[in-house]
């Protein structure tokens, strides 16, 4: 009889055991890739080549280069770029977080990135014509909100108080969610607007990159010391992958486009991902990059050890 109750206290301390470890607890903060493509998604407006007629046709949609985070303790919510696409990756992020039904206050931080047109037009749907917001903070640099405040329609909202204008200083790290610590790293691009920053989100547990928009790796403004600094303590990289390998600007000098092209990165960046199969993944891929389009290509990239970003992954910070 003993034996017997042995047996049986053995199997229901291993049923307990296999429980836990299938319910093991949702991480406090998750990152969610809301958007992938260049600033014009996909279909291209004036694009009339195959990628953008046959997107028409079949109805594939691919929206600008956007991160979400989920805090899953406090039910907080953070936009990383606020797009032309914000109302489709908006609600993806509700979605994903099991927050449909937010009213006037669909997010709680936004940070900004830089003033070029598929990073921050989706702010103008924070005023009163649209979802007339209340004072949610966006995160950008001081140079950056000095061209808001200056600059229709984006004053308006500041002066309305749709907006709150939250500047940091660029090196510096701050928390636009509580927990949840993020490192501004000025990165050099076009600067018309604005400067250009680069995010380190660090998470509990893993730190990622969000480097959507920079120079060429080989151009005079970014050198080895600026690369191992912008990759340092980073667990996995999103990094600007606008071209391929040129073939996408026939009789165009890539040299003087100010993107790093994908097969570039790879070179560059071979060691990086030995044994680490997808620290660095390719995101805000022009409407044109086969890299959106061909399967061999994607196939090449990922024998590599490098991945391209689809909207939908998520990564517990």
């Amino acid at each position: 009889m003993n034996t017997i109750l042995l047996i049986l206290l053995a199997l229901l301390v291993g049923s307990s055991v296999q429980d836990v470890a299938e319910t093991e607890p949702t991480p406090r903060f998750e990152l969610v890739v809301l958007g992938c493509a260049q600033d014009g998604g996909l279909p291209h407006v004036g694009c009339n080549r195959a990628c953008c007629v046959i997107a028409r046709r079949t109805g594939r949609v691919e929206t600008p280069a956007c991160l979400g985070v989920i805090d899953h303790r406090d039910g907080r919510l953070m936009l990383i770029e606020a797009t032309p696409a914000i109302d489709t990756q908006l609600a993806l992020l509700q979605e994903l977080s099991g927050q449909t039904d937010r009213g006037r206050a669909p997010v709680d931080a936004v940070l900004l990135t830089h003033a070029h047109i598929g990073h921050y037009l989706g702010l103008a749907h924070f005023g009163r014509e649209v979802a007339s917001t209340k004072a949610t903070p966006v995160h950008l640099s001081p140079r950056f909100a000095e061209y808001l405040r200056a600059n229709g329609p984006w004053s308006q909202l500041v002066e309305l108080e749709q907006i709150e204008l939250r500047p940091f200083e660029p090196g510096s790290r701050f928390e636009p969610l509580p927990g949840l610590e993020v490192e501004a790293v000025p990165v050099p691009h076009r600067d018309e607007f604005s400067d250009t920053m680069a995010y380190k989100i660090h998470g509990p547990n893993r730190t990622v990159l969000f480097v959507p928009d920079i120079d060429r790796w080989d151009s005079d403004t970014v050198g080895p010391d600026f690369i191992d600094s912008l990759f340092s303590g980073v667990d996995i990289a999103y990094v600007d992958a606008t071209f391929y390998d040129g073939r996408e600007l026939p009789g165009r000098n890539l040299k003087l486009i100010p993107h790093p092209p994908i097969v570039d990165s790879m070179e560059r960046f071979a060691e990086r991902v030995e044994g680490r199969p997808g620290a660095i993944r390719f995101i805000h891929l022009n409407h044109t990059n086969p890299a959106l389009h061909e399967p061999a290509i994607i196939e090449k990239i990922e024998a590599r050890g490098f991945r391209v970003a689809k909207t939908g992954e998520r990564i517990e910070l």
